[in-house]
């Protein structure tokens, strides 16, 4: 290793650009070589789960790329319903292309009612099943859907069902910490967010912009 170190060191600059030209075409002819086997189109089921932060964050920003390629989103928010959030107002600014339903009453430990939990949990699924199935809608994102799912306000065979029916091309995005493993067993993509370092840990309030 250092011997190839030292050899690099003597060489000059046009070598070393010449060399890496060399080396990025080689890679760009086997990364197109994998490209072209590549041939399925579909609708994904797309889990952001784990303790960091950014499940949403990655998912709305994956949202406002497909409002950026003129397709039709429904968004159910499912336990954020107390909460203004800046995604909501630029939401609010392409009507014609979200559809935005906020069911949630806040997260569980706040409401302390887990019947009203529950019943809000049913009502948001219901809006979501509806905008999973219909042909209406390209994407479709269930915000904290997870965080329901954990505490069992729903029953994760229904919401699986509802994703092996839903039209080939619909893309299915679901938040929260927690995903049950057969969600995940199901699902096209999963991402789990790692924790490293968290400012709430060190006594900083939730930030406006950061995290709502």
């Amino acid at each position: 290793m250092a011997e190839k170190s030292d050899k690099l060191k003597n060489l000059s600059e046009d070598e070393l650009n010449a060399r890496h030209a060399d080396k990025m075409k080689k890679k760009k002819a086997a990364r197109d070589k994998i490209i072209a086997t590549k041939t399925i189109e579909k609708g994904l089921t797309i889990i952001h789960t784990g303790k960091g932060k950014g499940k949403s964050t990655a998912a709305f920003g994956m949202v406002f790329r497909a409002i950026g390629n003129d397709m039709k989103v429904g968004v159910v928010q499912f336990v954020k319903g107390k909460w203004g959030t800046g995604e909501r107002k630029v939401l609010d600014a392409f009507p014609d292309q979200v559809t935005l339903a906020t069911m949630g009453e806040g997260f569980t430990w706040e409401t302390q009612d887990r019947q009203r939990d529950i019943e809000a949990a049913q009502q948001a699924w219901e809006k979501a099943k509806e905008m999973i199935l219909d042909d209406e809608h390209h994407m479709v994102l269930c915000d904290e859907l997870n965080i329901v799912l954990r505490y069992d306000y729903l029953p994760v065979a229904d919401i699986i069902e509802t994703l092996a029916n839903k039209p080939p091309m619909k893309h299915v995005i679901i938040t929260g910490r927690n995903a049950k493993d057969e969600l995940i067993e199901f699902a096209d993509l999963v991402t789990e967010m790692e924790m490293i370092k968290h400012p709430f840990r060190s006594g900083v309030k939730a930030q406006v912009g950061v995290e709502f």
